[in-house]
C-alpha cells in the first residue's frame, strides 16, 4: 500500500474538464502511476522553478508541487503551461 497522497486543486479539476476525452484517459493513467510509483519512467518528472511537471503525453503536462509524500496537482494542459511555471 502506497503512502503517497495526491491533492487535486480546483484549478486542476477545471483544466481536466477542458481536456479532450482521450487526454483525460491518459491523465488518469499517469495519475495511477504517480500514486503507485512517482519514479515511474513514463512520468518523466522534471523540476521547474518552484514547481514540478510530469508528462501526460508528448504534448500535455501536469504541473504540481511536492512536499514529502504529498503531491498537490495544480494545472494540466498543453506544453505551454510549462513556460508559465518555468519562468517564475
Amino acid at each position: 500500500m502506497s503512502d503517497i497522497r495526491i491533492i487535486l486543486t480546483e484549478t486542476l479539476r477545471e483544466d481536466y474538464r477542458q481536456l479532450p476525452k482521450h487526454i483525460q484517459k491518459k491523465f488518469d493513467k499517469q495519475l495511477r502511476f504517480l500514486a503507485e510509483n512517482p519514479k515511474h519512467p513514463s512520468l518523466r518528472i522534471h523540476r521547474l522553478a518552484d514547481h514540478w511537471e510530469f508528462y501526460v503525453d508528448i504534448y500535455y503536462r501536469c504541473i504540481f508541487q511536492q512536499e514529502g509524500n504529498v503531491y498537490t496537482l495544480k494545472h494540466v494542459g498543453g506544453h505551454e503551461i510549462v513556460d508559465r511555471f518555468s519562468r517564475r
